[in-house]
């Protein structure tokens, strides 16, 4: 079988958590296991003098770069083009083998800007592909830290899978109730207890949760009934829904000045959009204000639209109305 484009970019995941959450101890345990991967870390620290990088493994096997000059969500997002551009140039010479790449935030940064660097950036998606973010949530600690930081509610709603931590300190009534509120935030994302010194590395890479396959199965917990939801959490869900198709030319209007409004609050979006005159499902798929689309196969069964939109604040109502008005 011919080899596709995605399956010659090299996969990055992004690790992201708040302070404390284990992010370091998850690195540690992947980087000593004997799991056949050689993995680039890309590790950055808030502040001029980092810590991190003494405190991980170091071995042949393994590159780790850091970085200090800023919080990786923002000023320092030209920086991460440039390593990884460094990084592959070293691959291509033999200078540096690895396979896969992982990044680690800060436990104060939004992953959304690192996530758009692989959209965004020309030289970056050329070479590098987002396999997905993988978000540590502490139980012990987790409710206090969602009701206090908002940095900490945008890392749920960017997650592709949700590692819980430290379950072991907490009881069971505990775990629950965190897990149901980290459900109601961000229903689309695997969820999964862990221990963090004894993590195998198939939970963090290759979750592929920015493939196409991915997006075509949109947000199934929805179709389970409805969350419980006691918590007024920023980040919150829904899922759109229509069997009428979509007038094209409406609908990008419409989305556009959307993203234009509410991009920085819009986390992330997937889905399948059913537009008068396709044929075949197109796929949505978006960060911030980076969206996409792409065509898919034809449709199995009734076209219809699904549209699964994560976020900060979102007015539902509204966004429902406005996709209403593009449908024809």
């Amino acid at each position: 079988m011919a080899e596709s484009i995605a399956d010659t970019l090299i996969p990055v995941t992004i690790v992201t958590g708040f302070l404390g959450a284990g992010k370091t101890t998850l690195l540690n345990r992947i980087l000593k296991e004997d799991h056949h991967h050689r993995i680039a870390v890309i590790e950055n620290e808030y502040g001029e003098a980092g810590i991190d990088d003494d405190l991980l493994v170091h071995s042949e096997a393994e590159q780790i770069v850091s970085m200090n000059n800023g919080c990786i969500c923002c000023t320092i997002r030209g920086d991460l083009s440039r390593i990884l551009t460094k990084l592959r140039i070293q691959r291509e010479k033999g200078e540096s083998k690895f396979d896969w790449v992982v990044i680690e935030t800060t436990g104060l940064a939004d992953p959304g800007p690192v996530a758009q660097t692989f959209f965004m950036d020309d030289v970056v998606a050329a070479f590098f592909r987002l396999d997905g973010v993988v978000t540590v949530v502490d139980a012990m600690n987790g409710d206090a830290t969602l009701d206090q930081q908002p940095e900490a509610q945008a890392q749920v709603g960017f997650a592709d899978r949700i590692l819980v931590s430290k379950t072991d300190l907490v009881d069971e009534e505990k775990a629950k109730a965190l897990e149901e509120r980290l459900r109601a935030m961000n229903p689309h994302a695997d969820m999964r207890r862990v221990n963090m010194g004894d993590c195998p590395v198939d939970v963090v890479i290759d979750i592929q949760g920015f493939n196409i396959s991915d997006v075509l199965n949109v947000a199934p917990d929805f179709l389970t009934g409805a969350h419980k939801h006691h918590h007024s959490d920023e980040i919150s869900s829904f899922l759109y829904e229509s069997d009428r198709p979509f007038d094209p030319q409406r609908f990008e209007h419409y989305f556009m000045s959307l993203l234009s409004v509410y991009g920085q609050d819009l986390l992330r979006y997937k889905g399948i959009l059913y537009l008068q005159g396709a044929d075949r499902e197109i796929v949505l798929q978006g960060v911030h204000m980076t969206a996409g689309t792409q065509a898919f196969g034809p449709w199995e069964g009734s076209p219809k639209s699904r549209i699964v939109f994560i976020g900060r604040n979102l007015p539902k109502e509204a966004l429902i109305k406005g996709l209403d008005a593009c449908l024809c």
